[in-house]
Protein backbone atom coordinates (compact mmCIF):
# COMPACT_ATOMS: atom_id res chain seq x y z
CA UNK A 1 0.00 0.00 0.00
CA UNK A 2 1.46 3.45 -0.93
CA UNK A 3 1.35 6.39 1.21
CA UNK A 4 0.51 4.34 4.23
CA UNK A 5 1.51 4.76 8.04
CA UNK A 6 2.50 1.66 10.22
CA UNK A 7 -0.96 1.55 11.54
CA UNK A 8 -2.42 0.90 8.18
CA UNK A 9 -0.17 -1.76 7.31
CA UNK A 10 -0.19 -3.67 10.45
CA UNK A 11 -4.20 -3.17 10.87
CA UNK A 12 -4.65 -4.45 7.52
CA UNK A 13 -1.98 -7.05 7.67
CA UNK A 14 -4.12 -8.70 10.56
CA UNK A 15 -7.69 -7.88 9.22
CA UNK A 16 -9.34 -11.54 9.13
CA UNK A 17 -12.81 -9.81 8.00
CA UNK A 18 -15.17 -6.65 8.67
CA UNK A 19 -18.28 -7.44 10.77
CA UNK A 20 -21.72 -6.66 10.41
CA UNK A 21 -21.46 -4.06 12.77
CA UNK A 22 -18.79 -2.56 10.34
CA UNK A 23 -16.25 -2.99 12.53
CA UNK A 24 -13.04 -5.20 12.02
CA UNK A 25 -12.30 -8.34 13.24
CA UNK A 26 -8.67 -8.49 13.89
CA UNK A 27 -6.20 -10.91 14.59
CA UNK A 28 -4.00 -10.79 17.62
CA UNK A 29 -0.68 -11.45 17.59
CA UNK A 30 0.60 -11.75 21.02
CA UNK A 31 -1.69 -11.75 23.93
CA UNK A 32 -0.53 -10.77 27.75
CA UNK A 33 -2.30 -11.70 30.69
CA UNK A 34 -1.65 -11.24 34.24
CA UNK A 35 -3.86 -11.84 37.32
CA UNK A 36 -6.52 -8.82 37.58
CA UNK A 37 -8.61 -9.07 34.57
CA UNK A 38 -8.00 -12.51 33.87
CA UNK A 39 -9.79 -14.87 36.61
CA UNK A 40 -13.74 -13.51 34.98
CA UNK A 41 -12.26 -14.23 31.62
CA UNK A 42 -11.15 -18.21 32.05
CA UNK A 43 -14.62 -18.45 34.49
CA UNK A 44 -16.35 -17.18 31.06
CA UNK A 45 -14.79 -19.86 28.59
CA UNK A 46 -15.54 -22.19 31.39
CA UNK A 47 -19.24 -21.36 31.12
CA UNK A 48 -19.58 -21.64 27.35
CA UNK A 49 -17.18 -24.81 27.37
CA UNK A 50 -14.53 -23.26 25.16
CA UNK A 51 -10.68 -23.56 25.39
CA UNK A 52 -7.48 -20.79 24.62
CA UNK A 53 -7.68 -21.33 20.83
CA UNK A 54 -3.60 -20.71 20.60
CA UNK A 55 -2.23 -20.89 24.00
CA UNK A 56 1.08 -20.42 22.27
CA UNK A 57 0.59 -16.61 21.64
CA UNK A 58 -0.48 -16.23 25.14
CA UNK A 59 2.12 -15.06 28.17
CA UNK A 60 0.70 -14.32 31.36
CA UNK A 61 2.61 -13.35 34.69
CA UNK A 62 1.41 -11.48 38.06
CA UNK A 63 2.47 -7.85 38.86
CA UNK A 64 -0.44 -6.01 39.75
CA UNK A 65 -0.93 -7.33 43.59
CA UNK A 66 2.44 -8.60 44.01
CA UNK A 67 3.78 -7.45 47.77
CA UNK A 68 6.99 -5.55 46.88
CA UNK A 69 8.68 -6.46 50.36
CA UNK A 70 7.58 -9.98 51.58
CA UNK A 71 6.86 -11.81 48.61
CA UNK A 72 6.23 -15.33 50.50
CA UNK A 73 3.88 -17.40 49.80
CA UNK A 74 0.39 -17.47 51.06
CA UNK A 75 0.12 -13.60 51.11
CA UNK A 76 -0.76 -12.32 53.76
CA UNK A 77 -3.38 -10.42 51.70
CA UNK A 78 -5.76 -13.46 51.22
CA UNK A 79 -7.42 -12.31 48.29
CA UNK A 80 -4.31 -11.33 46.39
CA UNK A 81 -3.62 -14.94 47.08
CA UNK A 82 -6.64 -16.41 45.55
CA UNK A 83 -5.54 -14.29 42.49
CA UNK A 84 -2.39 -15.59 41.82
CA UNK A 85 -3.63 -19.41 42.93
CA UNK A 86 -6.18 -18.90 39.77
CA UNK A 87 -3.66 -17.73 37.43
CA UNK A 88 -0.92 -20.39 38.27
CA UNK A 89 -4.50 -22.93 38.16
CA UNK A 90 -5.19 -21.42 34.85
CA UNK A 91 -2.11 -21.33 32.88
CA UNK A 92 -1.88 -24.88 34.05
CA UNK A 93 -4.64 -26.20 33.06
CA UNK A 94 -5.00 -24.06 29.31
CA UNK A 95 -1.04 -24.90 28.66
CA UNK A 96 0.14 -20.77 28.85
CA UNK A 97 3.32 -19.93 29.65
CA UNK A 98 3.56 -18.41 32.83
CA UNK A 99 6.05 -16.37 34.38
CA UNK A 100 5.40 -16.52 38.24
CA UNK A 101 7.40 -15.11 41.19
CA UNK A 102 10.97 -16.87 41.47
CA UNK A 103 11.05 -17.83 37.80
CA UNK A 104 13.53 -14.70 36.97
CA UNK A 105 11.65 -13.54 34.52
CA UNK A 106 8.24 -12.26 36.39
CA UNK A 107 7.76 -8.49 36.69
CA UNK A 108 5.36 -6.39 35.20
CA UNK A 109 4.14 -7.24 32.04
CA UNK A 110 4.89 -4.28 30.02
CA UNK A 111 8.37 -4.86 30.94
CA UNK A 112 9.11 -8.68 30.71
CA UNK A 113 7.46 -8.64 27.58
CA UNK A 114 10.12 -6.18 25.71
CA UNK A 115 13.16 -7.42 27.51
CA UNK A 116 12.52 -10.87 26.34
CA UNK A 117 11.84 -10.08 22.96
CA UNK A 118 8.31 -11.24 22.66
CA UNK A 119 7.35 -7.63 22.02
CA UNK A 120 8.35 -7.26 17.69
CA UNK A 121 7.77 -4.54 15.33
CA UNK A 122 4.55 -5.00 13.36
CA UNK A 123 2.74 -7.21 15.76
CA UNK A 124 -0.70 -6.56 17.01
CA UNK A 125 -1.06 -7.13 20.60
CA UNK A 126 -3.43 -6.84 23.62
CA UNK A 127 -3.70 -6.78 27.36
CA UNK A 128 -6.35 -6.71 30.05
CA UNK A 129 -4.25 -3.60 31.30
CA UNK A 130 -4.78 0.21 29.91
CA UNK A 131 -0.77 1.18 29.70
CA UNK A 132 -0.84 -1.88 26.66
CA UNK A 133 0.62 0.98 24.43
CA UNK A 134 3.68 1.22 25.81
CA UNK A 135 4.72 -1.98 22.77
CA UNK A 136 3.86 0.38 20.29
CA UNK A 137 7.28 1.72 20.90
CA UNK A 138 8.40 -1.17 19.01
CA UNK A 139 6.19 -0.56 15.87
CA UNK A 140 3.78 -2.80 17.30
CA UNK A 141 0.13 -1.93 17.26
CA UNK A 142 -0.95 -2.51 20.81
CA UNK A 143 -4.19 -2.23 22.94
CA UNK A 144 -5.28 -2.08 26.13
CA UNK A 145 -8.64 -4.43 26.34
CA UNK A 146 -11.64 -5.02 29.47
CA UNK A 147 -11.97 -8.17 30.99
CA UNK A 148 -15.03 -9.47 28.11
CA UNK A 149 -11.87 -8.37 25.41
CA UNK A 150 -9.62 -10.91 27.18
CA UNK A 151 -12.16 -13.76 27.00
CA UNK A 152 -12.67 -13.16 22.76
CA UNK A 153 -9.04 -13.03 22.47
CA UNK A 154 -8.55 -16.10 24.58
CA UNK A 155 -11.37 -17.87 22.61
CA UNK A 156 -10.90 -16.42 19.51
CA UNK A 157 -7.68 -14.74 18.97
CA UNK A 158 -9.22 -11.95 17.38
CA UNK A 159 -11.17 -8.69 18.92
CA UNK A 160 -13.59 -5.96 17.65
CA UNK A 161 -12.40 -2.97 16.66
CA UNK A 162 -13.52 0.07 14.75
CA UNK A 163 -9.86 1.51 13.24
CA UNK A 164 -8.65 4.67 14.62
CA UNK A 165 -7.51 7.35 12.96
CA UNK A 166 -3.95 8.24 13.06
CA UNK A 167 -2.04 11.41 14.31
CA UNK A 168 1.53 12.21 13.76
CA UNK A 169 3.06 13.87 17.17
CA UNK A 170 6.14 15.45 15.24
CA UNK A 171 9.33 16.48 17.57
CA UNK A 172 12.18 17.82 16.86
CA UNK A 173 15.37 19.04 18.40
CA UNK A 174 17.32 18.20 21.52
CA UNK A 175 16.63 18.03 25.21
CA UNK A 176 17.92 19.99 27.44
CA UNK A 177 19.65 18.64 30.36
CA UNK A 178 17.46 17.59 33.34
CA UNK A 179 14.53 16.62 30.56
CA UNK A 180 13.48 13.10 30.25
CA UNK A 181 11.32 10.82 28.20
CA UNK A 182 8.52 11.01 31.08
CA UNK A 183 8.83 15.10 30.95
CA UNK A 184 8.39 14.74 26.93
CA UNK A 185 5.38 12.72 27.48
CA UNK A 186 3.98 14.83 30.23
CA UNK A 187 4.21 18.03 27.82
CA UNK A 188 2.47 16.57 24.78
CA UNK A 189 -0.42 15.68 27.08
CA UNK A 190 -0.55 18.85 29.13
CA UNK A 191 -0.53 20.84 25.56
CA UNK A 192 -3.02 18.58 24.01
CA UNK A 193 -5.58 17.39 26.57
CA UNK A 194 -6.51 14.13 28.41
CA UNK A 195 -9.72 13.46 25.55
CA UNK A 196 -7.21 15.05 22.10
CA UNK A 197 -6.54 11.47 21.32
CA UNK A 198 -9.69 9.91 21.27
CA UNK A 199 -10.45 7.91 18.32
CA UNK A 200 -6.65 8.13 17.40
CA UNK A 201 -3.95 6.24 17.16
CA UNK A 202 -0.82 8.38 18.43
CA UNK A 203 2.62 8.22 15.81
CA UNK A 204 5.03 9.51 17.75
CA UNK A 205 8.34 11.19 14.84
CA UNK A 206 10.86 13.42 14.77
CA UNK A 207 14.47 13.81 15.58
CA UNK A 208 13.67 14.08 19.12
CA UNK A 209 12.07 10.51 19.70
CA UNK A 210 14.81 9.06 16.69
CA UNK A 211 17.47 10.31 19.40
CA UNK A 212 15.86 8.10 22.40
CA UNK A 213 16.97 4.75 23.63
CA UNK A 214 13.93 1.87 23.37
CA UNK A 215 13.27 2.63 27.05
CA UNK A 216 12.48 6.24 26.73
CA UNK A 217 10.72 5.34 23.81
CA UNK A 218 8.70 2.67 26.00
CA UNK A 219 7.96 5.82 28.33
CA UNK A 220 6.45 8.08 25.82
CA UNK A 221 4.21 5.05 24.57
CA UNK A 222 3.30 4.05 27.79
CA UNK A 223 1.57 7.29 28.50
CA UNK A 224 -0.41 7.64 24.89
CA UNK A 225 -3.89 6.22 26.50
CA UNK A 226 -3.67 9.17 29.25
CA UNK A 227 -3.39 11.81 26.10
CA UNK A 228 -6.44 9.85 25.21
CA UNK A 229 -5.34 8.11 22.48
CA UNK A 230 -6.31 4.06 21.69
CA UNK A 231 -2.49 3.72 21.30
CA UNK A 232 0.74 5.06 20.38
CA UNK A 233 3.56 4.03 18.63
CA UNK A 234 7.06 4.55 17.09
CA UNK A 235 8.47 3.11 13.42
CA UNK A 236 11.24 0.46 14.60
CA UNK A 237 14.47 1.52 13.43
CA UNK A 238 18.30 0.95 13.76
CA UNK A 239 17.65 1.63 17.33
CA UNK A 240 14.85 -0.85 17.80
CA UNK A 241 16.89 -4.12 16.13
CA UNK A 242 19.90 -3.55 18.41
CA UNK A 243 17.11 -3.55 20.91
CA UNK A 244 15.40 -6.80 20.10
CA UNK A 245 18.57 -8.21 18.91
CA UNK A 246 19.65 -11.69 20.72
CA UNK A 247 16.64 -11.53 22.88
CA UNK A 248 15.14 -14.36 24.22
CA UNK A 249 12.22 -14.58 21.43
CA UNK A 250 13.87 -12.39 18.85
CA UNK A 251 14.47 -14.31 15.01
CA UNK A 252 18.06 -16.07 15.19
CA UNK A 253 20.31 -16.09 12.30
CA UNK A 254 19.32 -16.01 8.88
CA UNK A 255 15.46 -15.04 10.18
CA UNK A 256 16.95 -12.50 11.98
CA UNK A 257 18.34 -10.69 8.52
CA UNK A 258 14.72 -11.83 7.20
CA UNK A 259 12.66 -10.16 10.05
CA UNK A 260 14.61 -7.17 9.79
CA UNK A 261 14.19 -6.63 6.59
CA UNK A 262 10.47 -6.78 6.80
CA UNK A 263 10.18 -4.58 9.73
CA UNK A 264 11.83 -1.84 7.11
CA UNK A 265 9.13 -2.33 4.95
CA UNK A 266 6.63 -1.85 7.52
CA UNK A 267 7.76 1.56 8.68
CA UNK A 268 5.57 4.69 7.78
CA UNK A 269 5.96 5.26 4.20
CA UNK A 270 7.43 9.13 3.54
CA UNK A 271 3.97 10.16 2.01
CA UNK A 272 2.01 8.73 4.11
CA UNK A 273 -1.17 10.48 5.08
CA UNK A 274 -2.10 11.43 8.39
CA UNK A 275 -5.59 12.73 9.69
CA UNK A 276 -3.60 15.09 11.44
CA UNK A 277 -0.14 16.53 12.69
CA UNK A 278 1.29 18.67 15.32
CA UNK A 279 4.68 19.98 15.91
CA UNK A 280 6.34 20.30 19.15
CA UNK A 281 10.15 21.88 19.45
CA UNK A 282 11.71 19.80 22.34
CA UNK A 283 14.22 22.63 23.78
CA UNK A 284 10.80 24.20 24.62
CA UNK A 285 10.37 21.80 27.43
CA UNK A 286 11.46 22.15 30.72
CA UNK A 287 11.15 18.97 33.73
CA UNK A 288 7.42 18.61 34.30
CA UNK A 289 5.26 17.57 37.09
CA UNK A 290 1.47 17.49 37.54
CA UNK A 291 -0.25 19.65 39.76
CA UNK A 292 -4.18 18.24 39.78
CA UNK A 293 -5.89 15.04 39.43
CA UNK A 294 -5.49 14.08 35.33
CA UNK A 295 -2.14 13.45 33.91
CA UNK A 296 -3.01 16.76 31.62
CA UNK A 297 -2.79 19.02 34.97
CA UNK A 298 0.33 19.83 34.24
CA UNK A 299 3.18 22.97 34.59
CA UNK A 300 6.78 22.80 34.21
CA UNK A 301 8.50 23.18 37.54
CA UNK A 302 9.42 26.27 37.55
CA UNK A 303 5.79 27.66 37.14
CA UNK A 304 3.22 28.30 38.96
CA UNK A 305 -0.03 26.68 39.77
CA UNK A 306 -2.25 28.21 37.22
CA UNK A 307 -4.87 30.70 37.95
CA UNK A 308 -8.59 29.56 36.26
CA UNK A 309 -8.56 32.51 33.94
CA UNK A 310 -5.50 30.91 32.37
CA UNK A 311 -7.42 27.77 31.33
CA UNK A 312 -10.17 26.92 28.71
CA UNK A 313 -13.28 27.95 29.92
CA UNK A 314 -14.33 23.30 29.97
CA UNK A 315 -11.36 23.18 31.78
CA UNK A 316 -12.09 25.69 34.76
CA UNK A 317 -14.47 23.41 36.92
CA UNK A 318 -11.88 20.23 37.06
CA UNK A 319 -9.35 22.75 37.98
CA UNK A 320 -10.93 24.14 40.76
CA UNK A 321 -11.89 20.59 41.91
CA UNK A 322 -8.28 19.74 41.89
CA UNK A 323 -7.32 23.00 43.86
CA UNK A 324 -9.42 21.71 46.39
CA UNK A 325 -8.15 18.30 46.46
CA UNK A 326 -4.53 18.97 45.98
CA UNK A 327 -4.38 21.69 48.79
CA UNK A 328 -2.80 23.75 46.19
CA UNK A 329 -3.62 27.70 45.33
CA UNK A 330 -3.58 29.14 42.07
CA UNK A 331 -0.27 31.67 41.74
CA UNK A 332 1.60 29.18 43.81
CA UNK A 333 5.09 28.35 42.35
CA UNK A 334 4.82 23.91 42.72
CA UNK A 335 8.30 24.30 43.75
CA UNK A 336 8.88 24.03 47.67
CA UNK A 337 5.46 21.60 47.98
CA UNK A 338 6.44 19.43 50.49
CA UNK A 339 6.19 15.59 49.61
CA UNK A 340 5.80 12.41 52.29
CA UNK A 341 6.29 9.63 50.05
CA UNK A 342 8.31 9.14 47.17
CA UNK A 343 8.40 6.27 44.47
CA UNK A 344 10.33 5.14 41.48
CA UNK A 345 8.95 2.56 39.44
CA UNK A 346 6.02 1.21 37.58
CA UNK A 347 5.47 0.15 33.87
CA UNK A 348 6.67 3.84 32.60
CA UNK A 349 9.62 4.23 34.88
CA UNK A 350 10.14 0.96 36.39
CA UNK A 351 13.42 0.07 33.65
CA UNK A 352 17.29 -0.43 34.09
CA UNK A 353 17.94 3.27 32.37
CA UNK A 354 15.21 4.54 35.00
CA UNK A 355 17.33 3.40 37.61
CA UNK A 356 20.48 4.26 36.33
CA UNK A 357 19.32 7.51 35.92
CA UNK A 358 18.10 7.83 39.58
CA UNK A 359 20.65 6.61 40.92
CA UNK A 360 23.31 9.50 39.25
CA UNK A 361 21.59 11.78 41.51
CA UNK A 362 21.36 9.70 44.20
CA UNK A 363 24.86 8.78 45.04
CA UNK A 364 26.10 11.50 47.99
CA UNK A 365 23.03 12.10 49.01
CA UNK A 366 20.12 10.99 51.47
CA UNK A 367 16.61 11.27 51.77
CA UNK A 368 15.34 14.06 53.56
CA UNK A 369 13.91 13.21 57.39
CA UNK A 370 10.31 12.46 57.43
CA UNK A 371 10.06 10.94 53.71
CA UNK A 372 9.32 7.76 53.11
CA UNK A 373 11.32 6.99 49.20
CA UNK A 374 11.63 3.58 48.08
CA UNK A 375 12.78 1.97 44.93
CA UNK A 376 10.58 -0.62 43.10
CA UNK A 377 12.47 -2.26 39.44
CA UNK A 378 10.29 -3.20 36.87
CA UNK A 379 11.06 -6.96 36.75
CA UNK A 380 13.36 -9.68 38.56
CA UNK A 381 16.15 -9.51 35.14
CA UNK A 382 15.71 -5.36 36.14
CA UNK A 383 16.57 -6.08 40.12
CA UNK A 384 19.40 -8.83 38.47
CA UNK A 385 21.04 -6.48 36.34
CA UNK A 386 20.58 -3.27 38.86
CA UNK A 387 22.09 -5.42 41.60
CA UNK A 388 24.54 -6.58 39.15
CA UNK A 389 25.57 -2.78 38.53
CA UNK A 390 25.47 -1.82 42.13
CA UNK A 391 22.44 0.42 41.94
CA UNK A 392 20.92 -1.00 44.92
CA UNK A 393 23.25 -0.55 46.99
CA UNK A 394 23.40 3.86 46.12
CA UNK A 395 19.51 3.87 46.67
CA UNK A 396 20.49 2.33 49.75
CA UNK A 397 23.28 4.35 51.62
CA UNK A 398 20.80 7.48 50.38
CA UNK A 399 18.06 6.47 52.14
CA UNK A 400 15.97 4.35 49.96
CA UNK A 401 14.11 1.37 49.96
CA UNK A 402 15.13 -1.65 47.40
CA UNK A 403 12.33 -3.75 46.98
CA UNK A 404 10.71 -6.76 44.62
CA UNK A 405 9.56 -5.99 41.44
CA UNK A 406 5.77 -5.65 41.02
CA UNK A 407 3.41 -2.63 40.00
CA UNK A 408 3.71 -1.64 43.83
CA UNK A 409 2.27 2.06 44.37
CA UNK A 410 1.28 2.83 40.63
CA UNK A 411 -2.11 1.29 41.98
CA UNK A 412 -4.27 0.74 44.45
CA UNK A 413 -4.02 -3.06 44.37
CA UNK A 414 -1.49 -4.32 47.08
CA UNK A 415 0.36 -3.22 50.38
CA UNK A 416 2.29 -0.08 49.03
CA UNK A 417 -0.37 2.53 49.90
CA UNK A 418 -0.65 6.29 50.77
CA UNK A 419 -2.28 6.79 54.29
CA UNK A 420 -4.64 9.70 54.58
CA UNK A 421 -3.60 13.37 53.14
CA UNK A 422 -0.13 11.54 52.34
CA UNK A 423 1.43 13.80 49.27
CA UNK A 424 3.55 11.52 46.71
CA UNK A 425 6.33 12.13 44.14
CA UNK A 426 5.65 9.89 41.86
CA UNK A 427 7.53 7.77 38.74
CA UNK A 428 3.97 6.45 37.54
CA UNK A 429 1.27 7.42 35.05
CA UNK A 430 -1.74 8.53 37.05
CA UNK A 431 -2.75 10.89 39.47
CA UNK A 432 -6.59 10.55 40.08
CA UNK A 433 -8.10 10.71 43.02
CA UNK A 434 -7.31 7.71 45.38
CA UNK A 435 -5.22 6.05 42.55
CA UNK A 436 -2.41 5.45 45.05
CA UNK A 437 -3.95 3.86 48.11
CA UNK A 438 -5.82 6.36 50.10
CA UNK A 439 -9.21 8.38 49.18
CA UNK A 440 -8.06 11.48 50.37
CA UNK A 441 -4.33 10.85 49.30
CA UNK A 442 -2.14 13.27 46.94
CA UNK A 443 0.07 12.41 43.81
CA UNK A 444 2.51 14.27 41.76
CA UNK A 445 3.58 12.66 38.08
CA UNK A 446 7.05 13.55 36.94
CA UNK A 447 10.55 11.82 36.31
CA UNK A 448 12.77 9.36 38.69
CA UNK A 449 15.23 11.95 38.58
CA UNK A 450 12.61 14.40 39.68
CA UNK A 451 11.43 12.05 42.59
CA UNK A 452 14.74 11.64 43.43
CA UNK A 453 15.28 15.59 43.99
CA UNK A 454 12.06 15.50 46.14
CA UNK A 455 13.23 12.68 48.46
CA UNK A 456 16.34 14.19 48.78
CA UNK A 457 15.49 17.71 49.64
CA UNK A 458 11.90 16.63 50.87
CA UNK A 459 9.51 18.96 48.72
CA UNK A 460 9.54 19.81 44.85
CA UNK A 461 12.70 20.64 43.30
CA UNK A 462 14.29 21.56 40.15
CA UNK A 463 16.45 18.31 39.51
CA UNK A 464 18.20 21.10 37.07
CA UNK A 465 19.97 22.79 40.22
CA UNK A 466 20.95 19.46 41.28
CA UNK A 467 22.29 18.39 38.22
CA UNK A 468 24.51 21.22 38.69
CA UNK A 469 25.66 20.10 41.99
CA UNK A 470 25.81 16.60 41.44
CA UNK A 471 28.91 15.24 43.48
Amino acid sequence: MSRATLFDKVWDLHTVGTLASGQTQLFIGLHLIHEVTSPQAFAMLRERSLGVLYPGRTVATVDHIVPTQSQQRPFADTLAEQMIRALEDNCAEFGIRFYNIGSGSQGIVHVIAPEQGLTQPGMTIACGDSHTATHGAFGAIAFGIGTSQVRDVLATQTLALDKLKVRRIEMNGSLCPGVFAKDVILHIIRKLGVKAGVGYAYEFAGSTFEAMNMEERMTVCNMAIEGGARCGYINPDAVTYAYLKGRDFAPQGADWERAVAWWENLRSDPDAQYDDTIHFDAAEIAPTVTWGITPGQGIAVDETVPWPEELPGEDRPLAEEAYRYMDLAPGVPIVGTKVDVCFIGSCTNGRLSDLREAAKLARGRHVAPGVKAFVVPGSERVKQQAEAEGLHAVFLEAGFEWREPGCSMCLAMNPDRLEGRQLSASSSNRNFKGRQGSARGRTLLMSPAMVVAAAVQGHITDVRTLLEATP
